[in-house]
């Protein structure tokens, strides 16, 4: 897939998020599941990664809180991704500090690697293999890789808005995503000059997290 067709795709993705947002906070019950239809499969494969089988107890938490400071969020749809992924993460650092664990990789739902995403190097990488093998891969990176994997290409996040949830430096996201991508593209074979241009600084580029 081309880099312009995806971004557009992401752009409108948001932009519809962000109407539904919109519209929720003025107290459209309805508006808010459509705004919950299009976070949730990103925010659910998220948490997946962090605390493996007990995902769905975390997000449930999640959007009760969600919903309870719902009229203090100010941003468009973008924002709003982070903004619900931040909460999630801190929930699910409650929820393993609880549980005295470390954050464990688990498999993510298939329908969470269909989502949009304007990354070449992950359209090469992720549709060259059967889920199976592509939840694999991701889980066998190193933890701030996986991480930094996961808020990029599930969530959607660019590498500000992820660098603000795991309070660290854009180009340290930058370059643990690459890291990650790079190395699922060589074991697929695709390692090559479309995910090298990963590390550029513009704001579609894929980043680390170390």
């Amino acid at each position: 897939m081309g880099q312009g067709g995806e971004s557009r795709r992401a752009q409108a993705y948001d932009g519809e998020l962000g109407a539904a947002v919109a519209l929720a906070q003025q107290g459209d019950e309805s508006a808010f599941a459509v705004a919950y239809r299009i976070v949730q499969p990103g925010l659910l494969g998220y948490l997946r990664g962090l605390v493996g089988d007990d995902a769905e107890d975390v997000a449930a938490d999640a959007w009760l809180e969600i919903a309870r400071d719902l009229g203090r969020f100010a941003g468009d749809g973008a924002g709003f991704r982070g903004w619900t992924a931040t909460i999630a993460r801190h929930r699910a650092l409650d929820h393993l500090r609880r549980r005295r664990v470390r954050p464990v990789a688990a498999a993510l739902e298939p329908d969470v690697l269909d989502l949009p995403g304007p990354y070449s190097t992950h359209d090469q990488a992720l549709e060259s293999l059967s889920t199976e093998r592509a939840l694999a891969l991701i889980r066998a990176l190193p933890p701030d890789q996986a991480e930094a994997v996961l808020l990029r290409v599930v969530v959607g996040l660019d590498a500000p808005a992820a660098a603000r949830i795991l309070g660290k430096r854009p180009g340290a996201v930058r370059t643990a995503a690459h890291r990650g991508l790079r190395r699922i593209a060589r074991e697929l074979g695709v390692d090559g000059p479309a995910s090298a241009g990963v590390t550029d600084d513009g704001p579609r580029t894929l980043g680390e997290s170390t």
